[in-house]
């Protein structure tokens, strides 16, 4: 599965890894975030290196479907049930500039991008309340939206609002400019590289799985915080959701603006062109990471949604994204708690990543030089409302329930358990080992071998066994059967099938079964 924007693109050619260098600022992370951020410090005299553990665009950017629009589904009627219109306007005066920052940009470096409709519509009567609600909302935040009957889509709808004069952009083609840019300003982007602690004050000791470094400051545009301060893997959630691109009809056509629908699964819908043909994006179908019965089958549901909406068409790439979603609805950005006031992070975007993460970025690069944004300081004092933080209990308790069902299920089978650690019975109370277990082609099991729980899959003729054991808190892994990926149902980190980490908050690779 490779997104549109990823397919065919060539090896990113990366700059050297120099064990011992010191820096005024380490990045880790080449997506949105972190490249605009830094490049924001290069431009002001920094020394600066990003660290990526694997390519740019490899995670959240390089898989998304690429709106950068203020208008964002019925998010802010949401924001406005839980914050004062202070906070609400915050964020949208954050996205403003964010998205200005952005198109300003390509402006500038006359990377294409198109400007389009966007439109919120529900597809069922019982939807249109939750449009007035958005309506209102985002009028109030100085928003010129409208509500219309008639979305141009081929399928009816109840009602819709758009926001004119929006954008689309080819996302990877925004990294390749920011990567350039930066480097013309004697910044370094190193790819194969990840970040896996930063200890010590200013400078700090930045350790990797290449050697260390050590900076003044550190930024975290990892998508989730890869370190565990501030506790920041309990206060979102990551959700898995999926993506087409479609080649229609000869006597179709895209419609013609952005689009989103209020109903859940979500369906998202944008026009791209390549090679001179006009393609159609869709998206949605979302779920937790890792607690998916088959996440093969919600991305077969979002292909059926697609055909009977454009009968004929044919699909030329599937993909899924990951992102992280704030159970306080508020995206994070700023200083890391208790990185000792020189780690700083972003994250929490809630699927509209195209502007929060600019905004995040223009926030942490103001921190850095010392600058001030007003609408990043009011965002910085919120205050969670208890609806908010009951969010945040809801996710940890499930969480736990998870954590504790998955080890229940291994106890079930002969073991006993005290949260993530095994506690072996006698021996003779142990069964007595099973056959060697070899599934299926494309397909992963979970058991216990011994007193260990084991990872087993079969891809390409080849079965691998690792440790079915999250090295982020214990979770036990997840088959997904769309990917062929391990997938930890806690917090979001994803392995492949030969236990390399792709991505989430975990820092190490899922070693071999029978390995610590």
């Amino acid at each position: 599965m490779t997104s549109i924007w990823l397919d065919n693109r060539e090896a990113f050619a990366s700059d050297p890894f120099e064990p011992g260098g010191t820096y005024d600022t380490v990045v880790a992370g080449a997506g949105l975030t972190g490249l605009v951020t830094a490049l924001l410090l290069a431009r002001s005299g920094q020394n600066v290196l990003v660290l990526e553990a694997r390519f740019p665009g490899a995670v959240t950017t390089g898989n998304t479907t690429a709106k950068v629009t203020l208008l964002q589904g019925t998010f802010l009627s949401q924001l406005a049930r839980q914050y004062s219109q202070k906070q609400v306007q915050a964020y949208v005066d954050g996205n403003r500039e964010g998205q200005a920052w952005l198109l300003r940009y390509l402006d500038e470096h006359s990377v294409p991008y198109q400007t389009r409709d966007a439109y919120t519509y529900a597809a069922s009567a019982q939807g249109t309340e939750k449009l007035r609600e958005e309506v209102s909302a985002a009028t109030t935040a100085g928003l010129d939206v409208e509500y219309v009957r008639d979305a141009g889509l081929p399928f009816p709808v109840h009602g819709a609002i758009r926001l004119a004069g929006q954008a689309q952009i080819h996302p990877v083609d925004v990294l390749d400019t920011l990567v350039a840019d930066l480097r013309s300003r004697g910044g370094s982007v190193v790819g194969g590289v990840r970040l896996q602690d930063v200890t010590g004050g200013r400078p700090a000791t930045v350790h990797t799985d290449r050697g260390t470094v050590t900076a003044n400051n550190v930024v975290l545009a990892t998508g989730i915080p890869v370190l565990d301060r501030g506790l920041y893997f309990a206060k979102l959630k990551p959700s898995r959701s999926y993506a087409a691109a479609l080649q229609l009809q000869e006597d179709q056509a895209p419609p013609p603006g952005m689009y989103i629908s209020v109903e859940q699964p979500t369906h998202s819908l944008r026009d791209y062109e390549k090679d001179s043909r006009r393609l159609l994006l869709v998206g949605g179908h979302g779920h937790h990471v890792g607690r998916a019965r088959s996440e093969k089958h919600h991305l077969g549901s979002l292909l059926d949604w697609a055909a009977q909406q454009y009968p004929g068409s044919q699909v030329t790439h599937t993909w899924s994204a990951q992102d992280y979603m704030a159970v306080n609805l508020m995206p994070f950005f700023g200083k890391l708690p208790r990185g000792r006031g020189h780690v700083y992070f972003g994250t929490g975007y809630n699927k509209w990543g195209m502007t929060n993460a600019v905004a995040a970025s223009l926030g942490i690069a103001a921190d850095i030089l010392g600058g001030q944004v007003p609408w990043a300081d009011t965002i910085h004092h919120r205050i969670t409302s208890p609806s908010g933080a009951f969010s945040a209990v809801s996710l940890n308790a499930g969480v736990a329930a998870k954590l504790a069902s998955g080890w229940g299920q291994l106890a079930a089978e002969g073991l006993k358990t005290e949260g993530a650690k095994v506690l072996r019975k006698d021996k003779d109370q142990l069964p007595a080992p099973a056959a060697p277990v070899v599934p299926d082609e494309g397909q992963g099991q979970v058991y216990r071998e011994g007193s260990r729980p084991v990872a087993a899959s079969t891809v390409d003729g080849t079965t691998c066994k690792l440790s079915a054991v999250c090295t982020h808190l214990g979770g036990i892994v997840h088959w997904n059967d769309n990917e062929k990926t391990w997938d930890c149902p806690l917090h979001g980190s994803r392995f492949t099938n030969e236990g390399v980490l792709l991505e989430g908050p975990a820092t190490r690779n899922l070693p071999a079964a029978g390995k610590a």
